[in-house]
């Protein structure tokens, strides 16, 4: 959280550097590799960056307390890379080239891992005021990736990474129960 508040600050400061440097550039990224993971602390503006952090704070310290520190950053990195790849392929598909910024993907990876882990427990939302077991909650988040990223609708938004966090994050966790790794804790 702290990494993407700075992020945030030196973006303020000086934009078309931090963009040209950090931000996720489906064209550069193979000469700057880093941006696979510099991307994630980036955020367009403050909101992007509040909504990503407090679904962090909201289930990512669930999963961490499961399966440690070690083991939960792994999963994240793994998602937010995940997202940015699938993204990149959308947009070398599509010939949609745009530089991509934020923690969406990986975070829509904490929501799967959440769901996968605690696919009952009951979530109350506020808009509409209902509530809804995770498992349903992320596959109704899913649809409406899918179907906002294939008509195109709300454009700037990154719905193929949203759908890669998601993917990589049911891959992960399925390969970790099959080995019988999902609980294990990396401390």
């Amino acid at each position: 959280m702290i990494i993407s508040l700075c992020m945030m600050i030196m973006t303020y400061l000086n934009e078309p550097l931090m963009a040209r440097l950090f931000a996720l550039n489906p064209i550069t990224f193979i000469k700057r590799p880093w941006q696979l993971v510099t991307y994630m602390f980036m955020h367009g503006n403050f909101a992007h960056l509040f909504f990503n952090m407090y679904t962090l704070y909201v289930f990512g310290t669930v999963l961490e307390r499961v399966w440690g520190t070690r083991k939960f950053l792994l999963y994240y990195f793994v998602t937010g890379i995940g997202a940015a790849l699938v993204h990149i392929g959308v947009q070398w598909l599509t010939g949609d080239f745009a530089l991509t910024v934020g923690a969406s993907g990986a975070i829509y990876g904490i929501l799967m891992g959440y769901a996968m882990l605690y696919p009952d427990s009951t979530l109350m939302l506020l808009l509409p005021p209902v509530s809804v077991k995770a498992k349903w909650l992320v596959l109704i988040f899913a649809g409406i990736e899918l179907l906002l990223g294939v008509t195109g609708t709300q454009a700037g938004v990154a719905h193929f990474a949203h759908l890669g966090g998601l993917v990589f994050g049911l891959f992960l966790i399925l390969y970790w129960k099959k080995t019988h790794r999902l609980y294990s804790r990396w401390d």
